[in-house]
């Protein structure tokens, strides 16, 4: 019978399939799951001698001895051959294979006692049954294609390894689920990046119950290579015959870099296909390696009838040893406070299923020099190296320095370097001085004390309400950053309390908060000016601003973005000094605080006066009544205003100035310019013409007027009302009306809700008032007495306009 393995790498790699010669073996590959006999071995080098299991590679000049562990009752006699190689191109000598009677009673002769000779760089072993001739057959067969030994010796060791993985794999997946199975959730992810396996994510969105036997599905597929020992596997894609068995006999290609038992079906008895017999046929084994017995694992039943089955057996390759590069997967230092501290390691899926890496331990060493060793126990359900319990030595409170070693074999192991923590007794406390904690937002705060890897907790607490976790993050070996969340809190006294892991005595920090501070960015103040202009943020905190003899108060708050802009207003007659003044203003908070802001006096601004104005009504109604405005203080919605300004003391007009005219509350400014409706007289002299229908629609009422020079502008003074006119159609009076005062006119017309009161009197006595809203076209007013009814303007209260009512 073939046997047949898999392997875990694509296809194009698989370099014994070129080896091959006899047909592919259509079906899948039988598991190695037979139970075979078992070996015994030790391997002695110089004094010491070392179990199998303990043993990643053999050396030149090692003292190997092999007994076969055989039932008492065993029927068949088997003979033990063992067979040094040197090479797939370099045939062994004859002596180097040798035999062993394993039914003797003799321990010396069913006992393989040997010496490995120098130039072997591998070694294989043979149980084959007592058949005459056997032992000619098997020599000639080692020496006649040592390459075919050398592969499958390569091949039958990793294989070996890997089956070590998936055992642990599947050991700690059923033992989970024996004990803890609602935790698979957790241990699976972990369990599957230590022994580098494939895990299948879906199975832990199952019901617990189902979660293990899914994870355990398709065990043929779980391993993954070992990233340790698989540089070279792609240098062998697609290589010639010749040159797989040449790299075969190469440390860089040979044993331990690729897989040769999970993955892509193939079939290692094709390798002895070549030089079967009827006598024999060759049966490779897998090997399960505990102390000094290797157990065999088949995947097919040996035969004891012709041809018959020869075991093969794979022993470790004759190499230097070649530990692998554990890394700690430490994002900082760990804390050793509680039992069963974790050193998280990466890189060496052998240390957790084999036990070639031995008396690991961690040496630390205290900020005082002191050192101790702590002897660590391999986990892969946690994905590191275990601390031991117990209470350290005063020595080590604090932060220590920490140095992962051990033995690989015979030769020294060493590991990555570990910062490890314990609580020192003295808390935590602020780092430098008291911060300014404003509430309305998150606030970072830094904490100094020892073993921030041991804060288990950190919370903040107001008052007498419940206390909130808040988020920490240790910074090197002695900080803590955290942020305050204050966006939802008030003003006042919080306390934040840092405890530790283990149940050590934890800290409280008593702070205080305050309401975020203003932030000054610049002040601006003209020259001979009582009015100035703050810009910030938080500006509704000010109180007041100091400046000189100047006291100034907030006098209107806007925001641009997302900066302040605060308007102060003086108290007093005093005004600011010369331009180019550097002034120190004093901004008093309403908590109390002050803050101060240096800046310059800025020029005086521009300045103009109204020199006069006329107003020309809108052309009359070809039908109704016209009203009489009589005044020059108000300009009708279609009417048109020409007005003329003087520059004042320091200030000179020039054909790039514009003047702005906007309603009382700035909405809606429209600005003349000497290109629409502005002309320079001379210097100190303009004269401008304002159109109403250019104003806005929603403008009416006072408007006021300014200079514009670039980003400077004049004081708003006052100029014009501007008043939308109701339309009047008709104005009829009854029979016998006048002098008696009786309400026995009729106004009829449009928009008449912009009348508030229509009187016979310019006093107004006694006049109807027009409802708010009103949407009539008649109107009920007195009698006129002098020809003439008086109306007050909605948008003109304090102009009276007259309408003929003869």
């Amino acid at each position: 019978m073939r046997l047949s393995i898999n392997r875990m790498m694509p296809s194009g790699l698989c370099v014994l399939a070129l080896l091959a010669s006899a047909p592919a073996v259509a079906a899948d590959p039988a598991p190695f799951e037979l139970m075979g006999p078992s070996l015994r071995v030790t391997v002695t080098r110089g004094k010491q001698s070392l179990p199998i299991a303990q043993v990643p590679s053999l050396s030149e000049g090692d003292l190997i001895s092999v007994e076969a562990d055989l039932p008492d009752d065993q029927g068949a006699r088997f003979i033990l051959v063992s067979a040094f190689l040197r090479g797939a191109t370099n045939p062994p000598p004859k002596d180097w294979v040798r035999f062993a009677e394993t039914w003797k009673k003799k321990e010396k002769d069913r006992r393989l006692a040997l010496t490995i000779p120098t130039g072997a760089r591998q070694m294989v072993l043979f149980l084959v049954p007592d058949t005459g001739g056997a032992e000619g057959a098997l020599a000639d067969a080692v020496r006649g294609k040592p390459g075919e030994f050398v592969r499958a010796t390569q091949d039958l060791n990793q294989a070996s390894l890997d089956r070590s993985r998936l055992d642990a794999f599947m050991g700690a997946i059923k033992a989970q689920e024996n004990t803890h199975p609602e935790y698979l959730r957790s241990v699976a992810p972990t369990l599957a990046r230590s022994l580098s396996m494939k895990l299948n994510e879906d199975c832990l969105s199952k019901v617990i119950e189902m979660q293990a036997s899914c994870l355990l599905e398709n065990r043929d597929s779980l391993v993954l290579a070992d990233v340790h020992s698989s540089s070279m596997a792609e240098t062998l894609t697609g290589a010639p015959t010749d040159l797989a068995l040449q790299l075969s006999a190469t440390r860089e290609a040979g044993y331990g870099f690729y897989s040769p038992y999970i993955g892509v079906v193939r079939d290692i008895a094709k390798i002895f296909g070549a030089f079967s017999s009827p006598e024999f046929d060759y049966l490779p084994t897998l090997s399960v390696r505990k102390g000094d017995g290797m157990g065999l694992l088949l995947n097919a039943a040996p035969s004891f009838q012709k041809p018959k089955s020869v075991m093969v057996v794979a022993m470790p390759a004759i190499e230097a040893d070649s530990p692998p590069r554990l890394r700690s997967g430490a994002t900082g230092p760990v804390c050793a406070a509680r039992p069963g501290a974790l050193l998280p390691v990466e890189g060496a899926p052998l240390v957790y299923s084999t036990t070639y890496a031995r008396d690991m331990t961690l040496t630390l060493r205290s900020a005082s020099g002191e050192t101790i060793d702590l002897p660590v126990e391999a986990r892969a359900d946690r994905g590191g190296y275990v601390l031991p319990g117990g209470v350290l030595p005063p020595a080590f409170q604090g932060t220590a320095h920490g140095h992962l070693h051990g033995q690989w074999g015979f030769d020294r192991f060493e590991g990555p370097d570990f910062a490890v923590q314990l609580p020192d007794g003295k808390g935590w406390a602020l780092d430098g001085e008291p911060p300014a904690l404003v509430v309305g937002r998150d606030n970072d705060l830094v904490l100094a004390g020892g073993a921030p890897a041991c804060v288990e907790a950190v919370t903040l607490r107001q008052g007498d309400g419940l206390a909130r976790p808040i988020p920490w993050k240790a910074q090197g070996e002695g900080r803590l950053a955290l942020t305050l969340p204050l966006a939802d809190r008030k003003p006042g006294a919080l306390n934040v309390e840092v405890r530790y892991q283990g149940g050590a005595q934890p800290s409280v920090i008593g702070l205080r908060s305050y309401a975020q501070a203003s932030r000054l960015d610049g002040m601006l103040l003209h020259a001979g000016d009582k009015a100035a202009m703050l810009s910030g943020q938080r500006l509704d905190q000010v109180e007041r601003v100091e400046v000189g003899g100047l006291t100034l108060l907030p006098d209107g708050l806007s925001r641009e973005g997302a900066v302040d802009h605060l308007r102060l207003t003086g108290q007093e007659d005093s005004a600011a000094p010369e331009a180019g003044s550097d002034l120190t203003a004093r901004v008093r908070l309403r908590d109390g605080r002050t803050m101060n802001l240096g800046f310059t006096v800025a020029a005086a601004r521009p300045q103009i006066g109204l020199i006069a104005k006329s107003i020309t009504p809108g052309k009359a109604p070809a039908t109704g009544a016209a009203l009489g405005l009589g005044s020059d203080s108000l300009l009708p919605d279609d009417g048109q205003m020409v007005f003329s300004v003087q520059a004042g003391k320091g200030t000179k007009l020039t054909a790039t100035d514009a003047i702005e005219i906007a309603s009382a509350d700035d909405g809606s400014a429209i600005r003349l310019t000497v290109a629409n409706g502005l002309r320079l007289e001379g210097p100190q002299v303009m004269v401008a013409t304002l159109d109403a229908k250019a104003m806005a629609p929603a403008t009416f009422g006072p408007l006021r007027f300014r200079l514009r020079r670039g980003d400077e502008a004049s004081d708003w003074q006052p100029l014009v009302t501007l008043a939308r006119l109701p339309r009047i159609d008709a104005v009829a009076c009854a029979d016998g009306s006048g002098a008696s005062g009786q309400e026995a006119c009729m106004i009829r017309g449009r928009d008449l809700f912009l009348i508030d009161a229509v009187g016979a009197t310019p006093a107004l006595d006694h006049a109807a008032q027009v409802a708010h809203g009103y949407t009539g076209s008649v109107l009920s007013v007195p009698a006129p007495q002098d020809g003439k009814l008086y109306l007050r303007l909605r948008d003109a209260p304090d102009i009276v306009v007259t309408l003929p009512a003869a």
